[in-house]
């Protein structure tokens, strides 16, 4: 029998959520699986996985083959350089010591990248919310001035008006002479 580790689509439509499961490779997307190993869901930003890492490790060292998908996300959570590893100690090129600290120092590396990457969502929500604020309270100054002017008391104003009327320029009408080639194009 041949396993595969698959997504297990469930949600509503155009909301996924997928289940991350170990399954018979004949059985369909949605059916009979062997074991849940976690879930996956792509809503959020970043996507949100949660996985338990032994169990899915043992499937994978067992021979159990991901999808492209989850291949995708067992590499995101490091559990395939982990078995890289395991292969390292495995062959001697490693000490289990040595495989230890390089997966440590992976996995902070990419803890770090993430929070990153949710500072800088955060901040340009922060950004964004805050100019939109302050066009609000702009349009709100103007509103407030426009209703002040249109309730002020009118004053009328005695506007002393200039009876000099400006001179038109006469047209001219004057003939343009002619020259040579225009002479030439006439005949």
């Amino acid at each position: 029998m041949a396993t595969k580790i698959r997504l297990q689509r469930f949600g509503k439509k155009s909301k996924p959520f997928f289940h991350v499961v170990v399954a018979d490779s004949r059985a369909p997307r949605d059916g009979k699986f062997i074991e849940r190993l976690g879930s996956y869901n792509p809503n959020t930003n970043p996507a949100t996985i949660e996985i338990n890492f032994e169990k899915t490790l043992d499937w994978v060292n067992k021979g159990a083959e991901p999808t492209d998908t989850c291949r995708t996300i067992l590499s995101h959570k490091g559990i395939l350089y982990r078995k890289h590893l395991q292969g390292g100690v495995k062959k001697g090129a490693l000490t289990e010591e040595q495989a230890d600290a390089k997966f440590a120092e992976w996995l902070s590396a990419k803890d770090s990248k993430i929070e990153g990457k949710k500072d800088s969502l955060t901040k340009s929500k922060d950004e964004v919310k805050k100019t939109a604020l302050a066009a609000e309270t702009k349009k709100n100054a103007d509103r407030g001035a426009a209703i002040a002017l249109k309730n002020a008391p009118v004053v009328e104003e005695v506007v002393a008006e200039e009876t000099e009327e400006t001179p038109v320029a006469e047209e001219t009408t004057e003939e343009i002479p002619a020259t040579e080639e225009t002479k030439e194009e006439e005949a």
